[in-house]
């Protein structure tokens, strides 16, 4: 059979493999201030832009989308035209793909710190950046599924299977769950509200998780593991298991992260099922992957590629035996809120994502620039101190969780909370923080070292951007038969179909869970107490989500009777059906916010946001000295008057005239209350529609707690 000689291009691969670095280097940097902050408030400068609540999110958008988004998309490329033996299908769609994604990744870290968000985890970027994330999404898939198409390999790997889910998957989820209203180009509104909203965003958020920092790590792992051993994969049977169990039971899995929440019992006890089921395709893949060294350990002795990736694929397993394990209730109650979870998610994304990508990293690059590793020692001591890294940040975490848990829910022998002051179990836990931006700076130099390594290994070689290959053209599908041909192997010629197959599997779980909670009212009843926010109201929330609150502040008591001690009433469904988005949280480093409402003088809001240590002393949170300084915005408050009747918030007709004159009144009424207590400052100013907003929080069916929290 006639050859036919074509390129590889590693230019596009070499491009995401320095963007992989660069962005890996930003996004643990500004984790490791962020993990600073928590232990001195100081660092926080006093600054709108650099806060603990903005430059979270900063970060956690920097590590996934920026460094393993980099990651996916440098081992994809490299491997995916090698498996189909062609050349990526169009060098102008790699291209867009390439300097597209840099761009989304700038727009994101120039709208978070200036508190343009969603308030959403994980999907706080604002309409205009998710429409672009979609567009270029789509040309993505149309230059894998293109590469695919024309592929010289009859039969599709395994890790090609990883690649078209996590394509599919993460198109429907990143659609489904940007569904908002646009307000002004930077501000929009979820149309989902309140518990559906939080089915929908924990649905997503699990599910990011699962489809874009597990499944195409699968596939990278599939890939590069055995080229790195120079051995097959253990079993081809296994994969197959692997593959098509992970992804149907993964999607039904998300409402995990709502247990012991408004959120229906029924969708709750679904996601604990689902998860507990998650452990056996998981570790299958772990096994496979771990079990394609067999009789290979010498060479991991030797490879520094090896080790990084035995660890990677080790912390996988552990990251997917804990899940399930944390979504049992009585687990989840333990865990919930707490650091344990921290240490959890950084398993994976500093053993699993990291590991793997600085193995993939150190194989790719002396490669495609024809020469050595620069420095085998420094590759060896990243590789032991980017270890030691993760056990020092991660195990303190642990132990800050479990001591967490039980300072929140320890009484008295009277029957009384032996820490009703919440500020006592925060700083208890300084020491474990403190260890944690030990483990974090240990993790950072290892990436350091990395990054001079590596630039130097590429500055030392030449970059073979175009591969010279050949291959045999395809044989038409229609010339193949194979009467005992295995069933899979039939489908691995029909990527469009495996396509098709994969969309309908992980389609299922989403429906079932969502269906009955958006099309049965039961689900969510309804509260007649339950009023909409007034316009100040809505704007302090706003300006509560522009501070990324929602990172250190949980609004959903839980009906524990330390909760309802602490807090007060447990919260129910119908409070928040006009939450758009909901404020839930999924961490308290400060107390539950639920039931604030009323707690306290409006004195007291004003001087906790002005200097946090004056009204809770050796308060670990910041000052907000820009609320009482700024004007507030009134400009748009009709319009998201507007935008709320849109997504059948009851306000009466024409509201959006009458709203800014009720603004004004209720913001004098508070000045007014202010001045009584020797606080004179302007009505329109920031700090009185936040504190509008915290003083209605759970006042619609609010109960008093038994023991004041300060």
């Amino acid at each position: 059979m006639e050859l036919q000689k074509f390129y590889y291009d590693n230019k596009i691969v070499r491009n995401f493999a320095y963007a992989t670095i660069i962005w890996g280097f930003v996004g643990m940097l500004v984790g490791l201030i962020a993990a600073i902050q928590l232990i001195w408030p100081f660092f926080n400068f006093e600054l709108p832009y650099t806060t603990f609540g903005r430059i979270r999110p900063l970060h956690t958008n920097a590590v996934i989308f920026a460094f393993v988004g980099n990651g996916i998309f440098m081992g994809l490329y490299y491997s995916l035209q090698r498996l189909c033996k062609a050349r990526m299908f169009s060098d102008l769609l790699s291209n867009i793909n390439f300097w597209g994604w840099q761009l989304i990744i700038v727009a994101a870290a120039v709208t978070l710190p200036l508190g343009i968000t969603t308030g959403k985890e994980y999907a706080e970027l604002e309409w205009f950046i998710d429409i672009a994330i979609t567009l270029l999404w789509v040309v993505f898939g149309i230059n894998m599924m293109g590469t695919i198409i024309k592929r010289r390999e009859k039969h599709l790997y395994v890790a090609i299977w990883f690649y078209i889910a996590t394509f599919v998957t993460v198109a429907v989820l990143h659609i489904v769950n940007s569904f908002e209203i646009p307000v002004t180009l930077f501000k929009s509104y979820s149309m989902y509200a309140g518990v559906q909203d939080a089915l929908v965003q924990w649905w997503y958020g699990h599910n990011a998780v699962a489809f874009f920092l597990t499944t195409p790590y699968l596939g990278l792992m599939y890939y590069f593991v055995p080229k790195a051993a120079n051995r097959p994969v253990y079993s081809y049977r296994l994969s197959i298991i692997h593959f098509w169990a992970l992804i149907f039971l993964y999607i039904w899995a998300g409402p995990h992260h709502l247990l012991y929440t408004a959120l229906p019992d029924w969708a709750q006890s679904l996601g604990t099922v689902f998860s507990v089921m998650l452990i056996a395709p998981s570790w299958g893949g772990m096994i496979n992957g771990l079990l394609t060294l067999r009789g290979a350990w010498d060479k991991v002795r030797e490879s520094i590629v090896l080790k990084f990736m035995v660890v990677a694929v080790t912390a996988y397993g552990m990251s997917t035996f804990e899940g399930p394990m944390l979504s049992l209730k009585n687990v989840n109650a333990i865990s919930h809120f707490t650091d344990w979870t921290i240490a959890h998610v950084h398993i994976g994304a500093l053993g699993w994502n990291g590991f793997l990508t600085f193995g993939m990293l150190y194989w790719l690059l002396p490669k495609i620039f024809r020469t050595e590793l620069y420095s085998k020692k420094l590759a060896g001591f990243h590789f032991w101190i980017g270890t030691i890294g993760i056990l020092f940040y991660a195990i303190p975490l642990y132990w800050a969780g479990f001591t967490q848990s039980l300072m929140w829910n320890e009484f008295t022998d009277d029957g009384f909370l032996k820490y009703p002051n919440f500020l006592e179990t925060v700083t208890q836990i300084v020491p474990m923080y403190q260890l944690r931006v030990v483990g974090g700076s240990l993790y950072l130099i290892g990436v350091i070292v990395m990054m001079y390594n590596l630039f130097k290994t590429a500055a030392s070689g030449n970059l073979l951007a175009n591969e010279e290959a050949e291959a045999p053209a395809l044989v038409s599908q229609k010339a193949i038969h194979n009467p005992g041909e295995h069933w899979h192997r039939k489908l691995e010629r029909k990527p469009m179909m495996m396509l098709v197959i994969s969309l309908i599997v992980i389609l299922i779980g989403g429906i079932i869970e969502m269906v009955p909670t958006f099309m049965i009212k039961s689900n969510i009843p309804t509260i007649s107490s339950v009023k909409p926010y007034t316009p100040l109201e809505l704007e302090g929330r706003d300006i509560y989500i522009r501070e990324g609150c929602y990172n250190c502040h949980s609004q959903m008591v839980r009906p524990f009777r330390s909760e309802t001690e602490r807090y007060g009433e447990y919260s129910k469904a119908g409070e928040f059906v006009y939450d758009h988005p909901f404020q839930w949280g999924s961490k308290r480093t400060g107390p539950d916010l639920h039931r604030v409402g009323q707690k306290y003088p409006d004195s007291w809001h004003f001087n906790h946001m002005e200097d946090p240590t004056s009204m809770s002393p050796g308060s670990l949170m910041p000052s907000y000295p820009w609320l009482i300084e700024d004007e507030l915005n009134i400009t748009n408050t009709p319009a998201k008057i507007r935008a709320m009747q849109t997504l059948g918030v009851p306000y009466n007709e024409g509201y959006d005239q009458q709203a800014v004159a009720d603004l004004k009144k209720q913001a004098e009424a508070i000045t007014s209350n202010l001045a009584k207590e020797g606080i004179e400052i302007m009505s329109d100013r920031e700090i009185v529609a936040l504190i509008a907003y915290l003083q209605r929080l759970g006042t619609d069916i609010k109960a008093q707690p038994k023991t004041a929290e300060k």
